[in-house]
């Protein structure tokens, strides 16, 4: 199975309109990109699941590709972050689903499956596993780590200033956060999209973190249930 049988689709979702790919059919699997990604990122998990008989669902973000991009900062926080999973899943007329986050799909993952655990059949983290709370807002303890491959989070968190910093050469900046790993094909892709919807959306995620921290607090201690994966590569720091 190929990616000529892939469908670009809507859906009105959590106030919004939410681009996805879908390919396949039976029991749902929901697949959350990172930064600075979009649903082409899953471009081969995508037609491996349909193959293996289950239903595919690759989103754009919020503030991503094809999908609306809200102006206000807080409008990509958490709670709207989780309710757009769970409000694709309504539109979709699914009950329940497996969902897989990379990234930042992630970080959406874990704590969406606190706040919904009836929507979740079984959850997958690549690459940002679930972490308790911690006891500070997450900006204070990054600064305080000293751990320099942390502080570009510190470097996004002023509204505009990363911004500028893309657009200066946004393909050369987006080559490096690959690792190189695409080829110049594939940069395409991403190029395109961000040159034409901007990095602030994205870059919004990591401007809510602290705002996260206090919003979870309700959910401290709390555990995820359902059958659990975590992925993640053996030197990834």
């Amino acid at each position: 199975m190929s990616n000529e049988s892939w469908q670009h689709k809507f859906a009105q979702a959590n106030g919004m309109r939410i681009h996805y790919v879908e390919q396949g059919q039976g029991f749902p699997v929901v697949l959350l990109h990172g930064f600075p990604e979009l649903w082409y990122s899953w471009r081969h998990q995508i037609p491996a699941l349909a193959a293996a008989g289950l239903r595919a669902i690759a989103p754009d973000l919020r503030g991503y590709g094809e999908t609306d991009k809200p102006d206000a900062l807080e409008e990509y926080d958490i709670e709207h972050l989780a309710g757009d999973l769970t409000g694709l899943m309504d539109a979709l007329d699914i009950d329940k689903a497996v969902v897989a986050g990379h990234d930042w799909g992630g970080l959406i993952t874990w704590p969406a499956a606190l706040m919904a655990p009836e929507r979740f059949e079984r959850v997958i983290g690549v690459n940002t596993p679930f972490l308790p709370r911690p006891p500070a807002p997450p900006t204070q303890l990054i600064k305080a780590s000293g751990d320099n491959r942390l502080q570009y989070i510190i470097f996004f968190q002023e509204p505009g200033k990363a911004e500028a910093f893309f657009r200066r050469d946004l393909r050369e900046s987006l080559r490096r956060f690959y690792e190189r790993l695409l080829t110049e094909e594939e940069l395409d892709v991403y190029e395109e999209a961000f040159r034409k919807g901007g990095m602030t959306g994205p870059l919004n995620f990591y401007r809510n973190l602290d705002r996260n921290w206090e919003i979870m607090a309700k959910y401290d201690g709390k555990k995820v249930l359902c059958p659990s994966l975590m992925v993640m590569a053996e030197n990834d720091p």
